[in-house]
């Protein structure tokens, strides 16, 4: 249940007494649809081992996050030698039996990145080495830069960088009756945002700026 009582669909283990534990939740293949740098959003909960007589040594608290590019979908073909390691994700909370007696549903929201993708499609995957978890949803998304105008040029939509420190240069187009005084270019952040404007286009001789555009005089 979450905190307003609902039912919730969950992935849950809880294999903390015994040792060695090496389970694996893998996703469907995701297609990249141009992202060069992929962000995933987890939303989980997790037992706090201190609460649970008698685990000590076998029970953890963080799990792993994985994940595998490829240019098609493998279906059930990919070993785990095959995946690279994204992070080790841990809980910034954890619930006991107080939490669990009165249904407090104690939701961790943990965000990584990766990048540069270069293939197709990939898959993620979690790994848990013996934890008491419940991941509940699981969101991916990439960053663009929304096309907009300014000092008279149209900048398209973009797709952010590969890296989290990438800026993607792009020239715009003077927008109709105007001209280039100086080649227009911005840069698109690995935020997503619009960062130093360079240049700019100027009204045509018998048109004057307006809102962006240029009309006739």
């Amino acid at each position: 249940m979450d905190e307003y009582f609902s039912p919730i669909h969950t992935y849950q283990v809880c294999n903390v007494m015994s040792p060695s534990q090496n389970n694996w939740l893998r996703t469907n293949w995701i297609q990249r649809d141009g992202a060069r740098r992929i962000y995933i959003e987890m939303k989980f909960t997790l037992r706090d081992c201190n609460s649970m007589p008698g685990v000590l040594g076998t029970c953890k608290e963080t799990f792993n996050l994985y994940y595998y590019e490829t240019d098609r979908d493998v279906g059930t073909t990919i070993w785990e030698s095959q995946f690279s390691k994204i992070d080790t994700i841990a809980a910034d909370e954890s619930f006991t039996n107080v939490d669990l007696g009165v249904r407090r549903l104690k939701l961790n929201t943990e965000i990584r990145g990766v990048g540069p993708l270069s293939k197709r499609g990939f898959y993620l995957a979690f790994q848990d080495i013996g934890a008491c978890i419940a991941v509940v949803s699981v969101r991916v998304y990439y960053k663009r830069c929304t096309g907009m105008a300014r000092n008279l040029a149209v900048f398209t939509d973009v797709v952010t960088g590969a890296d989290s420190s990438s800026l993607v240069e792009v020239r715009g187009q003077c927008v109709d009756h105007a001209e280039e005084r100086d080649t227009p270019k911005m840069y698109c952040s690995a935020e997503g945002e619009w960062l130093v404007p360079i240049g700019r286009c100027v009204c045509s001789a018998g048109f004057e700026e307006h809102r962006d555009n240029c009309i006739g005089e």
